[in-house]
């Protein structure tokens, strides 16, 4: 399946057009409550705000978030990891991370010849840098996520090598 602009979007929505904050919930799959929490702990992501309070995000807070997302969740980083990485490397680096992971699809009907290799290559670097950048920052990284992460990783190896 080819990533489209309606694919990221959910809706029959300009890519440029701005989300409520329904639509971004529905998109990431996310609970709002989680989306608002964020807004506290990210200072980069400042919704526009209507009257009454309705939270209006832009196209870049949405893929930012998508990022933030696939470091929590899938690559198993702490919310201070995900600021550090942030202060550090820029909302760029995030925002890579999440579209990265919103374009591994296994209905692709283009899967590079080399994604065998390049697929267990990214494995190992997830379980080596992950355990590297939490002993360095003497951060509490769950190693549960993380197996989870490389799992998933292993599963699309499988299946890859299976077609």
């Amino acid at each position: 399946m080819a990533v489209t602009a309606e694919s990221l979007t959910g809706s029959g929505k300009s890519p440029e057009a701005f989300r409520t904050i329904s639509e971004v919930s529905n998109d990431l799959n996310l609970p709002q409550h989680v989306l608002r929490f964020w807004e506290t702990r990210f200072a980069q992501i400042k919704p526009m705000k209507r009257g009454g309070g309705r939270r209006l995000y832009r196209p870049d807070h949405v893929a930012l978030l998508r990022g933030i997302k696939a470091l929590l969740y899938d690559d198993g980083m702490t919310i201070k990891g995900v600021q550090k990485m942030l202060r550090e490397k820029g909302t760029k680096t995030v925002i890579a991370r999440g579209n990265a992971s919103l374009e591994l699809t296994l209905e692709s009907a283009k899967v590079p010849a080399d994604a065998v290799e390049r697929l267990s290559a990214l494995k190992d670097r997830v379980d080596a840098e992950r355990t590297v950048a939490a002993a360095d920052a003497g951060e509490n990284v769950d190693p549960t996520r993380i197996r989870a992460s490389i799992s998933r990783l292993e599963k699309l190896l499988e299946k890859l090598e299976s077609d």
